[in-house]
């Protein structure tokens, strides 16, 4: 059966199904969003003499709830205009329109009884046929089909998205013995391709499973901490980036989800857990039962483990809890020797299995939590999945972390882990050390570029189902790597594209990495018919390095900084007038020269959490690496007959005057970063697959090597004052610095062509010429370089 899915119906919008609704209206989907009816009257209503019949006081709750998630930061939405596609209702009015819907989500509160009360009603008005589904964290999905008709059954599973909806990728689908398994099917596809998620299969037991194992690695951790003798702030610095989790860590992700919610599932896992060799583990320790009935409940209500307030001076102050007293005080920087000896490494496998290696008390954490992590993860196959991966899949793309269980016990070794794990009183499941005695070393292995998994039922490696869809650059490294320096590697795609791939920090753009681009267009244009460039680090690049440009400023070196800019243009040119066609695969943050990049390239694929933006301004500069030259000409090529080309210009001139980054890739198509033609790929797993074929097209397209533009329109004298006014007043108001009026000048000047007359035609080199010459005029001025200092030493632009 042929799916589609123009309309889906959510039902209930607390702060889940508001952001269900929102990330459906994300991809084009409409929405019809739905809750209950108020039954008393607000006082203001009271005031306005409105009644419990008025449609306004009916739609209250709805309505109030969308705004609010519409109004949070982070946005649910791509961009706020797609709320247009969600139509608000209640229960009583409404719920007869979900016949329209092809697809029907219960998001209502975590209650079997009321769930089974609006499934009644589901009943009486859903078109037989269409999907129906349940978001919920911890009700068992085959309890909710009782009374149900034939039709519903076949057609119902559990849908479980993780909070916030847009930026968590895991979609667990859980069908109940009654559902088809083309349903099964179409939503695994579906929640992928359209929904942009990592869909995971799971079985319908307690929690499914990543908050199945997140609980339980929760859980293990405290204890080990009351063991070690570890305090909040100890904990949170070693359960951190440095082993791959969020910056959030243990007890910040606690206070944003809500100590309510741990109570919640802990509680419901110690009573359905009777089966489970770890019950005892989910029952909750004294001081957090105490925070609980306190109401410390975290960021929803304003203390937890951590408690936001203010000094004597009136400055912000985080205090953090102790445990053992239950006061509050000063947060506390943790320091451990182990920790110092990781700085230096960049790349997490090696940093993983050093941390491993040592002996304090952050190194004895991680090493006993992880110990009774993998003990946990052997027991629960079959019981909540058949496959490992599925599991990893589900902590990867559920908690943020960067390696799931199975993989951070490849990384420190299968078989040296389990002998230091029996001796520590940890034992796995059997089936790990049948699998070692079998001569399988690792739970993952890479063959012919494709990663496979240990199938514990066949005993023997398995492709990865779907797997085929991604290109994973890491398992390409061992036969396919053509050319590599220190900060790119360049790799063969197959089919004829050439990927290059950055691996500076933060995917920062140096002498290295322009020497990869070059290299790149180079043995393309001789051996293959396309380029792209992408990585699958967490940014693609946080632009130009800075530290570098500082060096030479602070030397007045600038014969060799006039050198840099220049060879930095030339490559961007070179992108884009290059014999092959180039394909920017941009994700995450993709600032500054990252941006330039993709401005250059013949088709930008993004991601569709893309941030893109020319932030130069912060640092006291100007876009040196060709931007500002290419969006002049974007104005140029925006203008129409009757525009009054002057506002074209000045939307532009403030987009970058103002640092503007996209908050999507949708809002990158609306700052002129992106272009028609252009692509958004939902789910960034696909994004270097979905780069390489848009390579391919152009290249079976017949790619030509395009003519440098030597026709760009630009205003002359008459932009050029009105820009120069303009920023006159704002420094007059104080609303900018001076120092933010010279570089206003500088950009001025060069997107109106300089001191022109009158509107004139110009090449890009013209253009680049004078982009070079007011980047490197601002690189001598003294609160340039304070700013590019505190950017260095403090991570923030100083403003002055």
């Amino acid at each position: 059966m042929k799916r589609i899915i123009k309309k889906v119906a959510v039902l209930g919008s607390g702060v889940m199904g508001s952001r269900i609704a929102c990330h459906f209206a994300n991809i084009g989907v409409q929405v019809l969003l739905l809750d209950i009816v108020p039954r008393e009257l607000t006082p203001d209503e009271e005031k306005k003499g409105l009644t419990l019949e008025s449609k306004h006081v009916r739609n209250r709750i709805v309505n109030t709830a969308l705004q609010a998630a519409i109004n949070s930061n982070p946005s649910p939405l791509y961009r706020k205009s797609d709320a247009r596609l969600i139509q608000t209702g209640n229960f009583e009015d409404n719920m007869k329109e979900i016949a329209t819907a092809d697809w029907t989500i219960e998001v209502v509160v975590e209650n079997l009884k009321i769930k089974k009360t609006v499934f009644d009603q589901v009943e009486q008005h859903r078109k037989p046929g269409t999907l129906i589904t349940s978001n919920t964290s911890g009700i068992p999905i085959h309890l909710m089909l009782e009374g149900r008709s034939d039709d519903f059954k076949k057609h119902f599973c559990g849908t479980h998205f993780f909070n916030p909806p847009r930026y968590l990728k895991l979609l667990e689908i859980i069908p109940t013995p009654e559902t088809d398994q083309e349903v099964v099917d179409f939503l695994m596809h579906y929640g992928d391709l359209y929904l942009g998620k990592t869909t995971v299969l799971a079985k319908d037991t307690p929690a499914f499973i990543a908050n199945r194992v997140g609980i339980y690695a929760i859980m293990q951790g405290l204890q080990v901490m009351n063991k070690l003798g570890l305090n909040v702030d100890e904990v949170d610095r070693i359960s951190g980036p440095i082993i791959g989790r969020p910056k959030s860590a243990t007890f910040r992700t606690l206070d944003v989800v809500g100590l309510d919610t741990l109570a919640n599932v802990a509680n419901g896992l110690y009573q359905t857990g009777e089966k489970d060799e770890s019950r005892e583990l989910f029952k909750l320790p004294d001081y957090l039962q105490k925070m609980v009935e306190n109401k410390w409940l975290g960021d929803k209500t304003g203390q937890g483990f951590y408690k936001k307030t203010k000094d004597a001076k009136g400055k912000t102050e985080i205090l953090t809890l102790d445990l053992n007293t239950l006061e509050y005080g000063p947060k506390q920087r943790a320091k451990f020797q182990s920790l110092e000896v990781l700085k230096p490494i960049e790349d997490l496998k090696k940093r993983v299995k050093a941390f491993s290696q040592q002996k304090d008390k952050a190194a004895q954490f991680f090493n006993e939590s992880l110990y009774g992590l993998f003990q946990y993860v052997s027991n629960r196959i079959p019981e909540i999945s058949d496959e490992l991966y599925r599991i990893d899949d589900a902590m990867r793309a559920g908690f943020g972390w960067e390696l799931g269980p199975f993989e951070y016990w490849d990384v420190l070794g299968a078989r040296e882990v389990l002998q230091r794990m029996t001796e520590a009183g940890y034992e796995p499941a059997a089936w790990v050390e049948e699998m070692l005695n079998n001569g399988k070393e690792s739970f993952y292995i890479v063959e012919n570029g494709n990663r496979r998994y240990y199938d514990i039922q066949t005993k023997a490696y398995k492709a990865i189902p779907g797997a085929e869809n991604f290109i994973i650059l890491d398992n390409l490294r061992s036969n396919k790597v053509v050319w590599k320096n220190t900060g790119a590697t360049l790799i063969d795609l197959g089919d004829g594209i050439l990927n290059v791939e950055f691996h500076t920090k933060m995917n920062t753009m140096g002498g290295d990495v322009i020497m990869a681009l070059n290299k790149g267009i180079e043995l393309a244009e001789k051996d293959f018919r396309g380029m792209v460039v992408s990585n699958q680090g967490a940014n693609f690049s946080a632009g130009a390095n800075v530290g570098l440009i500082y060096m030479y400023a602070l030397d007045q070196d600038y014969d060799e900084l006039n050198m840099i800019i220049r060879q930095f243009q030339n490559t961007m040119m070179r992108m884009r007038y290059s014999a092959i066609p180039v394909v920017g695969a941009p994700h995450g943050l993709t600032l500054g020269g990252g941006c330039e990049l993709n401005l250059h390239v013949d088709h930008v694929q993004a991601a569709a959490e893309t941030y893109m933006g020319l932030v130069e301004f912060g640092v006291g500069l100007i876009p040196g690496g060709g931007g500002t030259k290419e969006m002049t000409l974007r104005a140029a090529e925006m203008y129409e007959d009757g525009d009054i080309e002057y506002n074209t210009l000045k939307n532009i001139y403030l987009n970058i005057g103002m640092a503007k980054v996209s908050t999507s890739a949708k809002e990158a198509f609306d700052l002129g970063f992106m272009r028609q033609g252009d692509g958004i790929t939902l789910n960034s797993n696909r994004l270097v697959a979905d780069a390489k074929a848009q390579a391919i097209r152009l290249a079976e397209a017949g790619y030509t090597q395009p003519a440098k533009k030597t026709n760009i329109k630009v205003q002359g004298k008459g932009a050029l004052g009105m820009f120069l006014t303009g920023a006159n007043a704002m420094v007059s108001g104080r609303y900018i610095s001076e120092h933010d009026q010279k570089i206003s000048h500088k950009l001025a000047y060069v997107m109106c062509g300089g001191d022109l007359s009158a509107p004139t035609e110009v090449s890009e080199q013209y253009l680049l010429d004078l982009e070079r010459e007011a980047f490197l005029s601002l690189t001598g001025e003294r609160k340039t370089l304070e700013r590019i200092q505190s950017i260095l030493t403090t991570g923030k632009p100083l403003r002055n």
